[in-house]
């Protein structure tokens, strides 16, 4: 009986917590070659709050982890960290990193090639690593699945001008919760 209660207790404590399996970005890029997917980089700082909120409420819930571990390699990315990115034959570092100083830090050159200008950045790329779009600021789960489902169908590819995207957004049929 009480491996029976115990086993549940698991189950649920499994079930209760959605985790996007995370990988650094040289990675994910080892990752397509064998098996394409897109990828999706979660641009963060150590400083921003909106990041935090991002990873608690969106990133950890069920639908929104389990959308993106079936479609994309995710990629956690500080922004102003100091990991060596190989990416398209360039290697990214963040060379005036000051590890003594707090808060606010030198932006990784992968961020300035990615033109963030705010945090948290969501970015996407395609299947080959080639870059596709930012998406900035905090997104609650609602409001992140538009462009999950948008770049993961590739209907971005359509969406060449303002009236298609407002089009686009008029008929699209959310399914996750907006908190």
């Amino acid at each position: 009986m009480k491996k029976l209660i115990f086993s549940l207790v698991l189950l649920m404590a499994v079930g209760a917590t959605a985790q996007v399996k995370w990988m650094t970005m040289d990675g994910a890029l080892a990752a397509q070659e064998k098996e394409p997917r897109k990828i999706i980089v979660d641009a963060y700082t150590d400083w921003c709050g909106p990041c935090k909120l991002l990873d608690k409420n969106t990133f950890q819930n069920k639908k929104v982890a389990a959308f993106i571990n079936e479609n994309y390699y995710a990629v956690k990315f500080n922004a102003e960290g100091t990991e060596e990115i190989n990416y398209l034959d360039n290697i990214y570092t963040n060379p005036r990193h000051d590890p003594n100083r707090r808060g606010r830090n030198s932006q990784h050159e992968f961020a300035q090639a990615m033109k963030l200008r705010g945090y948290p950045s969501i970015v996407f790329f395609d299947e080959k690593g080639n870059y596709i779009q930012p998406v900035v600021g905090y997104k609650t789960p609602r409001q992140l699945e538009i462009y999950l489902k948008m770049i993961a169908n590739d209907d971005y590819k359509e969406l060449t001008t303002q009236e298609k995207w407002q089009s686009y957004q008029d008929g699209f049929e959310y399914t996750f919760p907006s908190k």
